[in-house]
């Protein structure tokens, strides 16, 4: 089986919405811009993507229009996880019927297994499925931290390909580079300290500011592969204002918000989530207007 590349900026794109049901017209029409803009691959209905507040059947339908929409041009990975085992298989089959080229699995979250159970867990969806599967360990929203120890023991199942790391914490990405970066690809989670984490050996990001600037993520990280840190560090300075704005509120609303101001989409977000402040959005404006983004 030919793994798909799963490095490089790939987007944690959101799930547009209009009149409470999923915007599949927006949807595709996302998708279309962000691989024009140089993504090299689409994270569909992760935590951007609102995952918590979609139920089974719109879950799989928004994987199977995104690779519809991708149309084979970059690799979609299907947010798959849970915090019950059974659910996570559940949502594995379905992302594979609905045609995912990989997985994106979180540590189980509210329940806070031990890591034993974590690695039981994690090694159960593996031998369960033949997809590539990318950990992902937010510890911040889940209340579970996925430790380098037992990200080494799951590295031994074939299928466990690399971690997305969404700590922010660049000695823990060091720590993972140096003891399973030969095995695994380390992806950072967290757009704030992508750059640092490429210069220790970082293979990428799964970004949530490439919504909103596909084309500045996605050269970045270009420029980072090819050796030129100067490029690089200029455009993560050129980024770094919205980088924190898209999580002065809770996400993904900042980020519906400034589509919606770039005409991408609406800023709907489902409850208990709400729309950004207006304040925000004022900023917001003003930001994508000084950094010329549309």
């Amino acid at each position: 089986m030919t793994r798909p590349a799963l490095e490089g900026c790939l987007t944690a794109l959101v799930t547009p919405f209009a009149n409470g049901k999923v915007d599949f017209a927006a949807l595709e029409r996302l998708v279309d811009w962000q691989i024009e803009r140089g993504v090299d691959g689409i994270v569909s209905v992760g935590t951007t993507g609102e995952s918590a507040t979609l139920d089974m059947d719109e879950h799989a339908r928004v994987i199977a229009a995104t690779v519809k929409a991708a149309r084979g041009r970059v690799p979609v990975v299907a947010g798959a996880g849970g915090n019950a085992t059974t659910e996570a298989l559940m949502l594995t089959r379905a992302s594979e019927q609905a045609g995912a080229d990989a997985l994106l699995h979180v540590t189980p979250y509210y329940n806070r297994p031990s890591q034993e159970g974590l690695y039981q867990h994690f090694r159960t969806i593996a031998r369960a499925t033949k997809l590539p599967i990318i950990l992902y360990n937010v510890p911040s929203r889940t209340a579970c931290d996925l430790a380098t120890d037992t990200v080494a023991r799951l590295a031994d199942e074939p299928n466990v390909v690399g971690i997305k790391d969404a700590t922010g914490n660049l000695v823990r990405g060091a720590e993972l580079v140096a003891k399973v970066g030969d095995r695994m690809t380390i992806l950072s989670g967290d757009d704030g300290t992508a750059l640092p984490l490429y210069a220790i050996g970082g293979r990428g990001v799964i970004s949530v500011v490439s919504n909103v600037a596909p084309r500045e993520m996605s050269e970045m990280w270009d420029a980072a592969h090819a050796g030129d840190w100067p490029r690089a560090r200029a455009l993560h300075y050129k980024l770094r204002a919205l980088m924190q704005m898209l999580f002065v509120e809770p996400s993904p609303a900042p980020t519906k918000a400034a589509l919606s101001l770039l005409g991408r989409c609406t800023p709907d977000v489902r409850l208990p989530l709400v729309a950004a402040s207006e304040k925000l959005v004022g900023e917001l404006r003003a930001e994508l207007a000084a950094q010329g983004i549309a």
